[in-house]
């Protein structure tokens, strides 16, 4: 498994950085058209994610230590949520952050107040050098993250900046909620506010802003950023007022970590009226987690040589006597076999003395939990060698809920397949419960509710707790018009194909697995062919499908290809162009990439697309000037001019219109907008009353309309929104609200050409969102088709992957009636003792050996002699039979 990149906030959000804060120039080939017209709201709209659960980092985790279940995480680009217990799920609490604003879902700290759980505070913005234009803030709320209010700081946040796995640099007085703490970046040092986060004030006794910096000398300001103050710690034990009515008093003692190798430590007694540098203190390394365990005196200390996320050589582990003074050298290893930094650092609150602390930077084989019983006397492993390179866990893990997350890999031992683990900073025991523990990794959230296991050598599983919470950086999406209704190129974990919105896919695309998927094409009349390109170290940087998207095979690729860039399939399937970074240059190709041929007339760098109709045009779009080609790609003629030569533009052609293409981007300094041609780029029409435009999409039609629906992320009427035409952009109606926003939505956006109404959103670490209409005409119903006559269905079930104890099986369904179908059900019974676990594009039911598979949303109607497909993974012992007879409707069905 490779190593996840920092594509989602670094690539992803540097682009959008440029995007947001980059200008234009004017122009444009037509005058403006007549103004378009706009409304205020859409008939109502429901907005939910499409599932892949997790998918990028999460630093932090914050339980209440007050009330039990309450429990938080923090992103590094993807906002802030809260445990909903009951639903065993994480709700999104930052989608009202709007474009504006983006840099606020980076949450570089959260605070939950243990005086008054309603309370929550986030320390918010993305980037500390000018990838941000904003300034950081800290948000309040006291409705647990329902609503906010925010308070604007003087200082850029860096919630995707080296070193956002230490902390918590936010913290609440436990003893006077009207106080708290903020740990500031970039030489701003140590900040207070005494009215609940409405205002700061520096502290200015407080004199070590804390200058490490993890590269001077990267001029870009990203890794040469001063780290500052990492972490705040209150001693609960030495202050707060006591009897009914007292004036609560400010807790005396807090502890302060520094991003200063010789000075990591400082400790004020007076409540933080004067600091002092805690004397006798491990010098060398950084203090990454200052975690106090009040009810032995000690606070733990977890050390790395580096700030992190991504590395660490080495490190310590520290134990501190809050009454003596003493320091202990606690680390669970000899420093000469350490290979990791320490980072992430959890004690049992129900047993003082039970410490956790993780090896975070262990990439290979696998990252690494230490715990000990003792205050860090003895420590015991996650994981150790029986024989090397054979492993002895001391837990199982099972991510059939989450089944992507062995990357589809077969790694040889000691590497295992799913890791424990990366980027584990964010490690928390439950202060309520000692069997609960979470962490986060670069991809997910892991958890126990077994955890004391470990101290009796019995295994304990691990699962990913993560549904809810979406953090991929979306870059692509494309809805055929047959086939699954969505597939997506994301950053980080490539992409999906998904066949039923609500089910997490089985696996990500693989081979090749790129790591991060940045273009993304099907052939408009043969949907079932569709090509990408992406990253991937040493190549090949572009795959082909012929199954929709099912399997992947790689293509070859001309010399100087250094990254994915843009590709686009002809509308027959027949051809090809690859337009990828690096020096090659566009080319073009028949087959499926085992040869490419430069393209000429078109500049390296350029975006292409192709006509929806005509399989030989191609166009593409660079410096302000749109290209053509009639000849399959080889040759490309310039055509309009004038349009943006700055920022980010993206174009597309409309399906069934041969010629029809619309054109998004700009810069607020610029031109900027929406554009139309309908004779294939020699002119365009900038649409007048669009301010600005970013991407541009098509869904199905509106009942009664022929021209399909148009959505675009933009700003119409001053509003920034999501927006939808029905009229070919003569008129604009917004269909998204104030509280679901998602910060930046630029990259991409389509609607669904089987579902009228229907918008896939892409976000910046938020996820694929999609939104339904409640319109005449929208949403994807779908019912059972009642019994058909015997002989009408056909059914083709196959095993597609098998193991020990789990397999993975693939169902088609045909309807071999003379009549559609509205919906279905197929049943059969295994013979084996065989279970099902997670289905997908299907809904499951049944008990025991007796299943039942019903149509999802989408796929329900099924015309005279079409199919719908669905899958699932399943368990099995002993063996594996295919079911001898399915059912649909109480009649059998033939094999296929």
């Amino acid at each position: 498994m490779r190593r996840p990149r920092l594509l989602a906030g670094l690539a992803g959000l540097a682009l959008t950085g440029g995007l947001l804060a980059g200008a234009l120039p004017a122009g444009a080939a037509e005058p403006d058209a007549a103004p378009a017209r706009t409304q205020a709201a859409a008939a109502s709209y429901s907005w939910k994610n499409v599932r892949v659960d997790g998918g990028g980092f999460v630093p932090g985790l914050v339980f209440n230590r007050t009330e039990k279940n309450l429990l938080y995480a923090r992103t590094d680009i993807g906002g802030a949520y809260r445990w909903d217990q009951a639903g065993s799920a994480w709700v999104p609490l930052l989608d009202h952050i709007g474009w504006d604003d983006w840099g606020h879902t980076g949450v570089v700290s959260l605070a939950s107040d243990t005086a008054d759980p309603d309370r929550v505070y986030a320390a918010v913005g993305t980037y500390t050098n000018d990838w941000d234009p904003g300034t950081g803030a800290v948000l309040r709320s006291a409705d647990r993250g329902a609503t906010w209010q925010r308070a604007d700081l003087p200082f850029k946040l860096g919630g995707n900046m080296p070193g956002r796995g230490m902390g918590e640099r936010l913290a609440v007085d436990p003893h006077d909620n009207r106080i708290l703490y903020l740990g500031a970046p970039s030489g701003n040092g140590l900040w207070r506010s005494t009215d609940s986060g409405a205002t700061w004030a520096k502290v200015t006794s407080f004199t070590n802003p804390g200058g490490y910096q993890q590269d001077p000398t990267d001029t870009s300001g990203y890794n040469s950023d001063e780290q500052g103050i990492v972490w705040v710690t209150f001693d609960e034990s030495t202050g707060g007022g006591t009897g009914a009515g007292a004036t609560a008093t400010a807790t005396k003692t807090i502890y302060v970590g520094v991003g200063d190798k010789e000075n990591a430590v400082y400790r004020s007694t007076d409540a933080g009226a004067t600091w002092t540098r805690l004397a006798g203190q491990p010098t060398g390394h950084l203090a990454h987690k200052g975690v106090l365990d009040a009810g032995n005196g000690y606070l733990y200390l977890a050390y790395s040589d580096t700030a992190g996320p991504y590395d660490g050589g080495k490190g310590k582990v520290y134990r501190y006597a809050t009454a003596t003074g003493e320091w202990k050298d606690i680390t669970p290893v000899a420093e000469a076999d350490t290979y990791h930094g320490f980072s992430g650092l959890t004690v049992d609150r129900q047993h003082p003395g039970t410490v956790m602390v993780s090896a975070y930077s262990s990439w290979w084989p696998d990252t690494q939990l230490f715990r000990t019983t003792d205050s860090g006397t003895t420590w015991t492993r996650a994981w150790d060698y029986s024989a090397y390179p054979t492993r002895s866990n001391r837990y199982t893990m099972d991510v059939s809920s989450v089944p992507w997350l062995t990357w589809g890999g077969d790694p040889a031992p000691p590497e295992q397949a799913p890791k424990l683990g990366w980027m584990t900073e964010a490690l928390e025991i439950d202060p309520f419960d000692s069997d609960r523990m979470l962490y986060g990794t670069g991809a997910t959230v892991y958890g126990t509710t077994e955890l004391t296991r470990w101290d009796t050598n019995t295994n304990f599983t691990i699962r990913p707790m993560v549904k809810g919470l979406e953090e991929t950086a979306v870059l692509d999406l494309v809805s055929p018009p047959s086939g699954a209704p969505l597939i997506s190129a994301l950053g980080d974990v490539g992409g999906f194909r998904h066949t039923d919105l609500g089910a997490v896919p089985p696996m990500m695309f693989t081979a090749p697995n790129f790591t991060s998927t940045t273009s993304l094409d099907y052939a408009e009349t043969k949907p079932d062919v569709l090509v990408r390109s992406g990253h991937l170290d040493g190549g090949p940087r572009v795959a082909f499908s012929t199954d929709n998207g099912a399997h992947w095979f790689a293509g070859q690729e001309p010399a100087g290809v250094t990254g994915g860039g843009t590709v686009a399939a002809a509308a027959d399937g027949g051809r090809f162009v690859w337009s990828p970074e690096g020096t090659a240059g566009v080319h073009a190709a028949t087959g499926h990439g085992t040869s490419w041929t430069p393209s000429a007339g078109i500049p390296a760098g350029a975006t292409v697309e192709s006509d929806r109709v005509d399989p030989k045009t191609f166009y593409g779009f660079h410096g302000g000037t749109f290209y053509a080609s009639a000849d399959g790609g080889l040759t490309f003629t310039a055509k309009a001019t004038g349009l943006p030569a700055k920022g980010n533009v993206r174009f597309k052609a409309v399906p069934g219109r041969k010629g029809d293409i619309w054109l998004a981007g700009g810069a607020p300094d610029a031109a900027y907008g929406l554009w139309h041609s309908t004779d294939g780029g020699a002119t365009f029409t900038k649409v007048s009353g669009v301010d600005q435009a970013d991407a541009v999409g098509f869904g199905k039609a509106a009942p009664n309309a022929s021209y399909p629906a148009l959505y675009s992320s933009a700003k119409i009427g001053g509003v920034r929104g999501i927006f939808r035409s029905t009229d070919a952009g003569a008129t604009w109606v917004r269909v998204n609200d104030d509280a679901h926003q998602w910060g930046w939505t630029g990259a991409t956006i389509t609607g669904d050409p089987r579902v009228y109404g229907r918008v896939y959103v892409a976000t910046n670490g938020r996820g694929i969102i999609y939104g339904d209409t409640s319109e005449t005409g929208g949403g994807d119903g779908g019912t059972d088709p009642g019994t058909p006559p015997a002989g009408a269905c056909k059914v083709a079930y196959r095993i597609t992957n098998q193991w020990q104890g789990g397999f993975q099986a693939d169902v088609t369904v045909t309807n071999t009636s003379a009549t559609a179908w509205t919906g279905w059900t197929l049943g059969w019974t295994f013979s084996a003792g065989q279970t099902v676990g997670q289905m997908w594009n299907a809904t499951p039911a049944g008990t025991g050996s007796a299943v039942t598979a019903k149509n999802a949303g989408w796929n329900g109607a099924v015309a005279a002699g079409g199919s719908a497909s669905f899958g699932f993974t399943g368990s099995w012992t002993g063996s594996n039979p295919v079911p001898a007879v399915f059912t649909l409707g109480g009649a059998t069905c033939s094999a296929a």
